[in-house]
């Protein structure tokens, strides 16, 4: 069948794509590589994927390409699912005949949801997904296809039996190629990262147990199934020698540092090819394993601290301390290693005076940049089955994750401390982290090397100073 594997037009800068790991509108506009739609649309042979957030498309001019198409297979999430399904409903209107599905977290967790909530869905993949989607381009019966969802002629929501999860990952084809093809690569804009750049999976899964995060509690698992190294530097070869407009790879892997001496493989290869990248860490990294990568072109890492209060750590089962994570960051720092740090507002024994200590603790030890999210309660996580269990979840439990506008909203609120204290934390961080003159000369330091990186600040500053003010109303 002729394929159209889509992430559906949606707010104004909301990236809800399927490589996104808050689906939001962001305080600076930016777009992650849809990954997870690339991967099977690399497998279905005559396929195409569309990003109509990242290229700007409205509803018109994207039914207007899904009308050539016989399958359309959606990308959704809980933040995004209505304007999906009303989307999709708009294609069915135009091409009754359309088989239409979703994939995704919600997808997985939440089929009977998904599917009656609206008429327009035929079918959804749960688990991962790429090897059904094949199955249902190839027209096989539905009936027949594993970790698939359906409604049957009668309109009874059928069940097959759950697909196993993919061992060999160098079975796998690039997704490079498809970026390539399909996609405008420099509309894909992350405000720490070099760009244009581009994000790749080394492998999937991740063995931590945090209890928000959201893709291994429902697609990826808790097994870090990875590519080989040859693998690796292979497609990083051929970003490199096809692409030579991207100054940047990100490995998006949820920690990238997970096996070690893999880790200095793959950076010793890399080191070799002479590119610049970035990936995802756990704040654990041996001073060794730094040096390594850092020798051979890493610039930046991605790092996850979460909280500066130890007993939330240990709530959220984040398996670090904060004593380990301030010797990793200055390890960082004495390598020379670049550290976007991220934290989350209102996780499970979040008090007025834990804001604060995780507030002094960012500016401790100071990464180059941070980003501050809001505790979402994602169905099929550890967290939203806490907060249904605790009544965490006010307005008759209705999760609301983000705004008429796509930004985040607080879900969760305690007797001690509510949604809107944790919500407007989110601007008090911002502010007392970066309104402070060591960070600014950091910032205006870094501004003097370059005037692409002036023109850009300039332009993230005014992006950023808008998102305080509408935050703060």
């Amino acid at each position: 069948m002729k394929t159209l594997f889509l992430q559906a037009p949606s707010f104004d800068g909301f990236d809800g794509g399927a490589g996104s790991r808050y689906q939001a509108k962001r305080e600076i506009k930016s777009f992650w590589f849809p990954t997870w739609l690339a991967q099977p649309a690399a497998m279905v042979p005559g396929s195409r994927l569309l990003d109509a957030p990242a290229d700007e498309l409205t509803v018109a001019q994207s039914l207007d390409i899904a009308a050539d198409y016989e399958l359309v297979i959606i990308h959704t999430s809980t933040p995004s699912y209505d304007g999906d399904a009303r989307f999709a409903e708009a294609l069915k209107a135009r091409q009754p005949a359309l088989l239409i599905g979703m994939v995704g977290a919600k997808a997985a967790v939440e089929p009977d949801a998904t599917l009656t909530g609206s008429t327009a869905i035929d079918f959804v993949c749960r688990e991962e997904f790429d090897y059904t989607c094949v199955d249902v381009a190839a027209g096989l019966p539905l009936a027949e296809i594993t970790g698939l969802s359906y409604k049957a002629a009668d309109g009874a929501i059928v069940h097959n039996a759950a697909r196993a999860m993919i061992e060999d990952m160098d079975a796998l084809p690039f997704v490079a190629p498809i970026y390539q093809r399909d996609l405008k690569v420099n509309n894909y804009f992350i405000g720490y990262l070099k760009h244009p750049y581009v994000s790749i999976y080394t492998g999937r899964g991740c063995r931590s147990r945090c209890t928000f995060c959201l893709w291994p509690q429902t697609v990826g698992g808790h097994a870090y199934r990875t590519r080989t190294a040859a693998s690796v530097i292979e497609e990083v070869k051929w970003i490199r020698d096809n692409m030579p407009d991207v100054k940047e790879i990100m490995f998006d892997d949820d920690t990238f540092t997970d096996f070690r001496p893999r880790a200095e493989e793959i950076a010793r290869g890399l080191g070799q090819l002479g590119v610049t990248w970035s990936c995802n860490a756990k704040a654990n990294v041996p001073y060794s394993t730094l040096k390594i990568m850092k020798d051979n072109g890493l610039r930046l890492l991605l790092v996850g601290y979460e909280s500066g209060d130890d007993q939330i750590l240990l709530n959220i089962k984040k398996g670090l301390r904060t004593d380990i994570a301030r010797r990793f960051t200055a390890d960082c720092r004495k390598l020379g290693i670049i550290i976007h740090g991220t934290f989350i507002l209102g996780l499970p024994g979040e008090t007025r005076d834990t804001i604060e200590k995780t507030i002094q603790y960012a500016k401790d030890i100071n990464p180059h940049t941070i980003q501050v999210s809001l505790a979402a309660p994602y169905p099929g996580t550890t967290l939203y089955k806490q907060a249904m269990d605790n009544g965490w979840l006010q307005s008759h439990k209705v999760i609301n994750l983000v705004n008429e506008r796509g930004v985040q909203l607080a879900a969760i609120s305690y007797p001690h401390l509510s949604k809107e204290e944790i919500y407007h934390g989110v601007e008090k961080f911002y502010k007392r982290f970066y309104f402070r003159p060591s960070k600014i000369w950091e910032i205006v330091r870094e501004m003097m090397g370059s005037w692409e990186m002036t023109k850009r600040r300039l332009r993230e500053g005014v992006e950023f100073f808008h998102f305080l003010r509408s935050h703060e109303a």
